[in-house]
C-alpha cells in the first residue's frame, strides 16, 4: 500500500514539474516572440511612471501583447525599477524582450536641429525656438558664440541647455584650432580669429576658396589696408537683427559705424555671424599668397588679384556679367507680363 502511495506521489510531482517546465518554456517563447506592432511606433514613457503603469500603457498602445507577463519578466530580470522615461521608437514586431531592453538602456528617440554656417545669433536662436519637442525659452546668444553644427536632443530638453552646448562646442573648437594656428598671423587672440572667420564665412560659400579669401584679409591686415568687406557693411546697417532686403549702395560704404570695414580700419569690434569650423581653420591657416583683392566672377566663386590694376579688370568683367543678368531678368519679366 505504501509503495502505491509513493508511486502516486512521484507521478503527481512529475506531472507538476512537467507543467512548470512547460509553462516556463511557453512564457519565454511569448517573451521572445514577435510582438503585435504592425509598423514602427513612437511611444512616450512619462517621468515617474512605475512598472505597472509602463506595462499597462505599452499593452494599450499595442506594443506588447501581455502586460502581466511583461511585468513578471522585468522582475525576473531585476529591471522593473531600472526603466527610463522618455520618447521611444519601437520597431514593428518588437518582442517583449526587445522592448524591455530598450527601456532599460534608455535608448530614446534623438531629435535634430541644424544651425547652418553664417547665421547671425538671432537667426540661430529662431531655429532653436521653433524646434519641436523642446521646452523653455533661450535668450539670443552673443554674436559668434555658438558653433554651427547639427545637434541632437531628446524630448523636453531645455532650449537654454541646448544653446549652452552650442556655446561649449564653439569654445572647444576655437581652442583646438587656435592651438594649431600658423605663425605670424595678424590676429593675436582667439577672439580676433573668430571675428575674421565670421567675415570669411559671409564672403564665400565655397570650401575651396576659404583659405584663399582668408589669405587676402590676412595680407591686408598685415599691410594696414582696410578690409573693405561688403558683409561688414550689411552688419553695420542691420546689426544682425534683420535682412537688408536690397543690394548695397555706394553711400552705404560711407556708413560711420565700427563694423563698416570701409569706414573703420582693422577688424570690426565683434563677429558679424557665427562662423563654422572650416572658416575658423582657414583664418588660422591661410594659404601663402600675395593677393589683396577679390570680386565675384559670376560662377558663384571669385576672381582674385594681387594688384589694383588686375582687380579693376576683374571688376569690369563682373559688371558686364551683372549688366547681362539684369537684361535677362528684364526680358523674363516682360515675357511674363505678355
Amino acid at each position: 500500500m505504501k509503495s502505491k502511495i509513493f508511486v502516486a506521489l512521484i507521478v503527481v510531482l512529475a506531472l507538476g514539474a512537467g507543467f512548470a517546465v512547460g509553462a516556463l518554456r511557453w512564457a519565454f517563447q511569448q517573451i521572445e516572440a514577435p510582438g503585435p506592432l504592425a509598423a514602427a511606433q513612437v511611444h512616450v514613457v512619462p517621468k515617474g511612471a512605475g512598472m505597472s503603469q509602463i506595462a499597462r500603457e505599452l499593452e494599450a498602445a499595442g506594443i506588447i501583447a501581455d502586460s502581466r507577463l511583461f511585468r513578471l519578466y522585468a522582475r525576473y530580470r531585476k529591471l522593473d525599477s531600472s526603466l527610463h522615461a522618455g520618447e521611444y521608437e519601437f520597431q514593428s514586431a518588437a518582442s517583449m524582450e526587445g522592448v524591455l531592453a530598450q527601456l532599460a538602456t534608455g535608448k530614446t528617440v534623438l531629435r535634430f536641429v541644424t544651425i547652418p554656417e553664417g547665421l547671425t545669433s538671432r537667426e540661430a536662436a529662431a531655429l532653436v525656438a521653433v524646434a519641436e519637442g523642446m521646452k523653455g525659452i533661450a535668450d539670443v546668444p552673443a554674436e559668434g558664440s555658438i558653433l554651427p553644427e547639427t545637434y541632437t536632443f531628446t524630448l523636453d530638453e531645455n532650449r537654454a541647455a541646448l544653446v549652452g552646448r552650442m556655446r561649449d562646442a564653439m569654445k572647444d573648437t576655437l581652442a583646438e584650432l587656435w592651438a594649431k594656428r600658423a605663425e605670424n598671423l595678424p590676429v593675436k587672440t582667439p577672439e580676433e580669429a573668430l571675428v575674421l572667420a565670421s567675415i570669411v564665412e559671409k564672403e564665400t560659400g565655397l570650401a575651396e576658396e576659404r583659405q584663399r579669401v582668408a589669405a587676402v584679409f590676412v595680407n591686408r591686415l598685415n599691410r594696414g589696408i582696410p578690409l573693405q568687406s561688403d558683409p561688414t557693411v550689411v552688419y553695420a546697417i542691420t546689426k544682425g537683427e534683420r535682412e537688408l532686403g536690397r543690394a548695397l549702395r555706394f553711400k552705404d560704404l560711407e556708413v560711420k559705424d565700427p563694423y563698416n570695414t570701409y569706414y573703420a580700419a582693422g577688424l570690426p569690434p565683434g563677429p558679424i555671424c557665427n562662423p563654422g569650423r572650416d572658416a575658423i581653420a582657414a583664418v588660422l591657416n591661410p594659404i601663402e599668397s600675395k593677393e589683396l583683392y577679390f570680386v565675384a566672377d559670376g560662377t558663384g566663386g571669385h576672381a582674385f588679384a594681387e594688384t589694383l590694376v588686375q582687380h579693376n579688370r576683374n571688376v569690369a568683367k563682373w559688371r558686364k556679367i551683372q549688366k547681362k543678368q539684369r537684361r535677362q531678368q528684364q526680358q523674363q519679366q516682360q515675357q511674363q507680363q505678355q
